[in-house]
């Protein structure tokens, strides 16, 4: 990658200057409070870079997915309230996003402040299929930003979509790639270009299907890739075992069961689970026990019970794995980690990761709240990434859109 960094752009001045910069403001909430500050944290430094160096800086974010109008639970004032209480630079929040109001608080924005914009969800031009109307929004939104702006993307966890404040506002300004996207790239080429074995990838969360073009890319890549999490019961069902009630999907029974036997081919071993943790039903109270993996049905619950996470043999088994590896990528969690009683496997991989010497890479952000959830610091891993999306895809070997454009 050839594209422009933030270090240029604040080397050729921008004090005065108004500068657009895309962040990743999309954060969990219970109700107004910011349950997970990490994407805000992770915004912070080049928010800060920028203020100290006298911009007037703009940010665009989005929250959630409204339908491309306002709505109440979707504002970015709760992540903003946050950002402001982190930060050592003015921030506001402007009341929509390319309106009145914005184009108000815009002009009376001083050097060294930060002004974010309403969510860009908002408006449906911002995620819409039509370049045209994506196209009239990124014209607003740069418009914002006089004669003399610039556009930086510091959102790696959009970088894959094709949307205005994404991708058509930097086919308008002069634009940079941001610190946190270029760590987040030279991080996932780690993991694709000249990886330090053995290289093991861990993949959980709940469908096969939302990581079937990641499989099929690591295979003859990773050395080693551990299945928990939901989509571990598609896998079993695919060796011949019953799941029980436990999250299947059938149709990709056919499609799982190729990338095992490829896999062999290709010197990839996939290491399914042995045992599972089976519960009565999906209850944080639910009655469970642990059982082997391919006796499922062999539980207390019968064809009713449901897997909700890994078993302590599995725990031990991927652990060792883990300490063993020089590299691990970690996406998905390996059961319901939101239950205390089923979220001893997701546990015990975060603390393996913390114990291998070897460069360790947690992605998505399931993974990245369940490692703060159960107590970890960011700092205990090699990388905690703030877009499971765009990494996922980066490892898929797909063009970003957001980083496309950015290339010179």
């Amino acid at each position: 990658m050839t594209s422009h960094t933030l270090n240029e752009l604040i080397a050729e001045g921008v004090r005065g200057r108004y500068i657009l910069v895309r962040s990743d403001l999309n954060v969990p909430l219970d109700g107004s409070t910011v349950t997970d500050d990490g994407r805000i944290k992770a915004s912070l430094p080049v928010l800060a870079k920028l203020t100290d160096a006298g911009a007037r800086v703009l940010v665009t974010a989005h929250l959630g997915r409204p339908k491309g109008a306002p709505e109440d639970k979707y504002s970015l004032r709760p992540a903003v309230d946050r950002l402001a209480e982190l930060a050592d630079f003015k921030v506001t929040l402007a009341a929509d996003t390319v309106g009145s109001a914005a184009k108000a608080a815009a002009a009376s924005l001083q050097d060294g402040e930060a002004l974010v914009l309403e969510n860009v969800r908002f408006d449906g031009r911002e995620t819409s299929n039509d370049d045209a109307e994506r196209g009239a929004f990124a014209d607003e939104l740069v418009a914002l930003t006089g004669s003399n702006g610039a556009y930086v993307d510091d959102a790696f966890g959009a970088v894959h979509r094709k949307h205005a404040s994404v991708y058509d506002v930097a086919t308008r300004l002069p634009s940079y790639l941001g610190d946190l996207v270029h760590t987040e790239v030279e991080v996932l080429r780690k993991l694709t270009t000249d990886t330090q074995r053995p290289y093991v990838v861990v993949l959980g969360g709940s469908k096969v299907s939302d990581k079937l073009a990641v499989i099929n890319n690591l295979i003859g890549k990773a050395d080693t890739i551990l299945v928990g999490g939901g989509m571990l019961f598609t896998f079993l069902a695919a060796q011949g075992h019953k799941v029980a009630s436990s999250l299947l999907e059938q149709d990709q029974i056919p499609v799982v069961q190729d990338y095992l036997k490829r896999a062999a081919d290709a010197g990839t071993e996939f290491v399914v689970p042995t045992d599972v943790v089976v519960a009565e039903k999906f209850a944080a109270d639910a009655a469970h026990q642990t059982v082997p993996a391919d006796a499922i049905e062999g539980s207390s619950f019968g064809a009713q019970g449901i897997g909700l996470d890994i078993g302590p043999d599995t725990a031990a088994a991927f652990s060792e794995r883990i300490k063993g590896a020089r590299t691990v990528f970690w996406n998905g969690p390996m059961g319901v980690f939101e239950f205390e009683a089923f979220s001893a496997g997701t546990r015990a991989i975060a603390q393996a990761l913390t114990e291998t010497g070897g460069f360790t890479v947690v992605g998505g952000g399931d993974s990245a709240a369940a490692v703060r959830t159960l107590g970890f610091s960011d700092d205990q891993f090699g990388h905690i990434s703030t877009g499971g999306g765009a990494s996922l895809e980066y490892l898929e070997g797909k063009e970003l859109p957001g980083l496309s454009v950015l290339d010179r």
